[in-house]
């Protein structure tokens, strides 16, 4: 709830519902020990997650899948910005 407020959005959780929501776009929170690797940013991409905050952080391989086949995709560790959203 304190990472939805953070993000300016609205808390929602739950299984299967994203973490939060702001406007049209749904963001997930994770607060894994290992920093989140390609399978898991693919997992929360494919349920149409725009934003993916981690305190951990990410995996090199993970930024770069979503660099290039998540454009739409936003990476953030803590409060900052590891991949920009590109919009096409």
């Amino acid at each position: 709830m304190r990472k939805a407020r953070e993000r300016g959005g609205i808390h929602i959780g739950g299984p299967g519902a994203p973490d939060y929501v702001r406007g049209e776009d749904e963001g997930e929170v994770k607060a894994w020990s290992k920093p989140m690797d390609k399978t898991a940013v693919m997992r929360e991409a494919r349920k149409g997650r725009t934003e993916i905050v981690s305190k951990s952080g990410f995996t090199e391989e993970a930024i770069k899948y979503a660099e290039r086949y998540r454009p739409y995709l936003r990476l953030i560790h803590g409060k900052k910005i590891v991949k920009p959203r590109r919009r096409k």
